[in-house]
């Protein structure tokens, strides 16, 4: 397997040029890139037009509203012609509903809606966060709720950790993207992430999109911590 078959970088920086300078280096050797909140919210649909010149694009907004907030913003946002785009499980089955709601009518409209993919329980949660939030469940367990209640709705896949992702295929079917982030190379610190575990791990617990960001932005050489992740994963 390739890294250009599966890692997303995380362009989790604060300014365009510092986006569009990091994509244009290591254009060559990613699956594409995800733009989150710092960007989107700073540059708008900008961003996205800049740096799909270099490649496939996930934006991870996290939509969670009412349904038809959420319904209307997927129709909106489906003018962008993102490769994916993050909705919040815990918006509930209708909201869920009504984000495949708003894919169809984008297709319907000629459009190229982006596939949905729903965010569990975030990587920088553990047991005892839950339990300050009311939420009895493990994260495991948990997970596995929410991923079943997103295919249900007609969710395309869920962002979850390799911790479940073995789960959620096994129980789901192959067919079901899970897309992981939380994904540190061998010798890399955590940061604020928990529930974290190397591309190798990853890849072999079933994820079919890995999402690195700081072990890539905040290298002095890139280029050369995609090459290491290239070789652990030459051979899955």
């Amino acid at each position: 397997m390739k890294t250009n078959d599966v890692v997303w970088v995380a362009l989790d920086l604060p300014t365009l040029e510092e986006a569009e300078k990091m994509a244009n280096l290591v254009s060559e050797r990613v699956a594409g890139f995800k733009i989150g909140l710092e960007l989107f919210t700073g540059y708008g649909p900008k961003i996205v037009e800049t740096i799909k010149k270099y490649g496939r694009v996930f934006l991870d907004l996290k939509l969670h509203d009412i349904p038809n907030t959420v319904s209307h913003a997927i129709q909106q946002l489906s003018k962008l012609e993102v490769n994916y785009l993050t909705i919040h499980s815990f918006g509930g089955k209708a909201m869920l509903e009504a984000a495949k709601a708003g894919k169809d009518k984008a297709l319907r409209a000629g459009l190229k809606p982006p596939k949905l993919l729903a965010v569990t329980v975030l990587t920088s949660l553990f047991t005892t966060d839950l339990i300050e939030l009311g939420i009895e469940q493990s994260p495991k367990d948990l997970v596995l709720k929410l991923a079943k209640l997103a295919k249900d709705s007609g969710v395309d896949g869920v962002v979850a950790s390799a911790h479940e992702s073995k789960e959620i295929k096994k129980k789901l079917g192959q067919g079901f993207i899970v897309a992981t982030p939380g994904i540190r190379p061998a010798g890399f610190e955590k940061g604020d992430q928990k529930r974290v575990v190397t591309p190798k791990k990853a890849i072999e617990a079933g994820a079919d999109i890995l999402v690195i960001g700081r072990p890539v932005i905040e290298a002095k050489e890139p280029i050369k911590v995609l090459d290491s992740i290239a070789s652990e994963i030459k051979d899955l």
